[in-house]
This record gives structure tokens, sequence and C-alpha cells, in this order.
């Protein structure tokens, strides 16, 4: 018996790893964030392997039986929609559990939008927090004004439609000449990264609407 926690591309299928065909093929069951998406990807490399949903919404009702299906040997793998399970996906829930009853788990390396993004943003990334999403509503600005005074690099994940909202509260708690990055559609086509002052990125993608999930990376204070 074995978790194996399988990171999927984040928009390119050619990041999938032969390991990872390989774990998806030999597990007898799929445990996945959202079985259509992951059906698609499973079609691609011709693979059949069953799924079983297992996201945000019903990790704590089916955690369970999950585990009750690994202790009696079955071998599972754990995938999100795209990248690595348990970074700001479903995931952390599962493995504690699977730690705390001696089930085996094994992290494959793979693919996640946080180290490229990191990279492509030519700002020192020796050292770095990750932040994931910030917090919605409560405590939202709490948190900024902590961050603000980090002097690692951060590491923030938005949506498209909240990215001007971020970029608004960057230039208000950390400063209009903060310096940032800001990378979009990583390993897709129109793959973007847009670097500059705070003020400056506000004033590009309020002109210019982004689409696709988003990694912003700000300098250290």
């Amino acid at each position: 018996m074995k978790l194996f926690i399988v990171p999927t591309p984040i928009g390119n299928l050619k990041d999938m790893t032969f390991r990872a065909l390989e774990v998806l093929s030999a597990v007898e069951l799929i445990l996945a964030e959202d079985t259509r998406t992951t059906a698609k990807l499973l079609k691609h490399f011709d693979i059949s392997t069953p799924m079983k949903s297992y996201h945000m919404h019903n990790e704590h009702k089916v955690l369970s039986t999950v585990l009750d299906q690994l202790s009696s040997g079955v071998n599972m793998a754990l995938v999100s929609d795209a990248g690595t399970p348990a970074i700001s996906d479903p995931g952390f829930l599962l493995v504690r559990a699977c730690v705390k009853h001696n089930i085996p788990v094994e992290c494959l390396p793979g693919a996640t939008a946080l180290i490229p993004a990191l990279i492509n943003s030519g700002l020192p990334c020796d050292r770095f927090i990750f932040e994931g999403f910030l917090p919605p509503k409560k405590g939202r600005q709490t948190r900024l004004l902590a961050l603000s005074q980090e002097q690692k690099t951060i590491v923030l994940y938005e949506s498209p439609h909240k990215l001007i909202k971020t970029l608004t509260q960057i230039c208000d708690f950390f400063g209009q000449s903060r310096i940032i990055s800001v990378s979009r559609e990583l390993s897709k086509v129109f793959e973007e990264t847009k670097r500059g002052t705070a003020k400056s990125l506000l004033d590009y993608y309020t002109k210019n609407p982004p689409k696709g999930e988003i990694v912003i990376v700000i300098s250290g204070a």
C-alpha cells in the first residue's frame, strides 16, 4: 500500500514525466480533484486507471474511506487539476492522515507554477517565502502589512479577476516603487512575464486585462 502524490502539467502536456505516467498506469485508483479534467489527461496518455473524486468540498467526508482502502493494500495516486497536489490544492489533509496511520507516502517531483515564476522574475531566489493565495477578505490587510516588512522574496498566487485589486493593495502596503514580477499562462503558448514597479504593472494590467492563472513575485523589503 502506498499513496503517490503525482504532479501534472500546469499547461504544456509535454511536462508530464515518464515516472508520473508509470505511476498513474500502475496504481489501482487515482484520486482526482476534478475527474473530468483528469480524464482528458489520462485519455491523452492512454491510461485507463479508475478514478475517484477527491476535492476541497469532500475531502473530510471521504477521508476515512480512502484510508481504509489504502490500509487494505490499495495503491493510490493523488492528482490535482494542474501542478503539485497540496500546494494551494487538496492533499495536505490526506498526507497528514497517512503519516499518522503509517501509510507510506511518496511525492514525485514535477510541475508547479511557483518555481518557474520565481526564477523568471529575476529577483533573488536563494531565500523566499511562498504565501499561496492571500486571504480573500478577513485578515487580508493584516497579512499584507506583515508581508510588506518581509526581507525575503515573496511569491503569491492570484486569479485574473483579482489581480488589479491585489496590485493596488501592493502599491498601498509595499509602496508604488516596490519591484515585482507578474507571470501568467506559464508553460502555455501565451506565457508572459512582466517586470517593473508595482505601479507600472498596475497601470499595464489595468489597460490590458489578464487571462490565465497568475503568479506574483515581490522583492523583499
